[in-house]
């Protein structure tokens, strides 16, 4: 069970104008803009369920993910996860998440997979005789048995992202973080990876945060959504709910277009997110 209550995550960013001058001049007095990445979001999670997180860029779900998954300490507010406070006792808490970000790699560079699965099996302390069924289970239903030997650098970003989920599964999370999981991948790519999320959900009772600007994604895995922007939240419901309010921002516009993605831009316009 997740409670994400009343948070509120601000930055300070430094800014200045242009030239010469008042660069020097930065040197002893900055300016600051801040920045409310985050501003008085609640909402709450149940084991097992399957979230889609959505927003434009800029709208705080990285932030929000950040701060369920420990990094990020917020200003105010507080969020359970399963009785935890994330950002405290974060060796214990981090044994039960999985982490996975399209653009960013838990596998080292320039050796074979399967040394990285053994060093993250080290790390989190994965019993041999479980690591073994874990391991056999994801390779299965992953396709990595011509991977594992593989040096990640020479892999497909395909194949690298395949290997990216059954490393970030190793030590049975209950809960996983998937941010642009499909970025790159190809349809049969990304029908394999969606296809084994809902399967891992299904078998395992994983509960999935799922951000990500395709909207495919988001119909194929998950039932409830929760759109973001400029730092609030602006909806939680279904996908029906979702297609209603953005069919609603289209006939207001008149426009012609009709699948999903050119209705949700349409609705962030609505909702002045962009």
């Amino acid at each position: 069970m997740i409670e994400f209550q009343d948070i509120c995550k601000s930055y300070r960013v430094a800014r200045r104008e242009s030239g010469i001058g008042n660069a020097v001049k930065s040197l002893f007095k900055r300016e600051y803009n801040t920045i409310h990445a985050i501003n008085h979001i609640s909402f709450s999670i149940n084991d097992g369920e399957m979230i889609g997180l959505l927003g434009p860029n800029g709208a705080g779900k990285s932030s929000t993910i950040k701060i369920l998954s420990g990094i990020l300490t917020p200003d105010s507010g507080t969020c359970l996860v399963n009785g935890q406070v994330p950002w405290k006792n974060r060796k214990a808490y981090v044994r039960q998440i999985g982490v996975v970000f399209g653009q960013r790699s838990q596998l080292w560079w320039d050796v074979p997979v399967m040394d990285s699965f053994e060093l993250l099996q080290a790390i989190y302390s994965i019993p041999a005789p479980r690591y073994r069924n874990r391991l056999d289970e994801l390779t299965q239903l992953l396709h990595l048995e011509d991977l594992l030997k593989t040096p990640t650098r020479q892999l497909s970003l395909g194949q690298r992202m395949r290997c990216e989920i059954a490393a970030s599964l190793l030590h049975e999370p209950r809960l996983l973080f998937l941010d642009e999981p499909t970025i790159g991948l190809d349809a049969v790519s990304k029908v394999a990876v969606r296809g084994f999320i809902k399967k891992m959900n299904e078998e395992h009772k994983t509960t999935v945060i799922l951000t990500t600007h395709d909207m495919q994604d988001i119909e194929a895995i998950t039932k409830r959504v929760i759109l973001i922007g400029k730092g609030q939240k602006l909806l939680d419901g279904t996908l029906e709910d979702l297609r209603l309010e953005a069919a609603s921002a289209e006939s207001e516009t008149e426009s012609s277009e009709t699948d999903i993605d050119h209705m949700i831009a349409r609705l962030y316009e609505k909702l002045n997110i962009m």
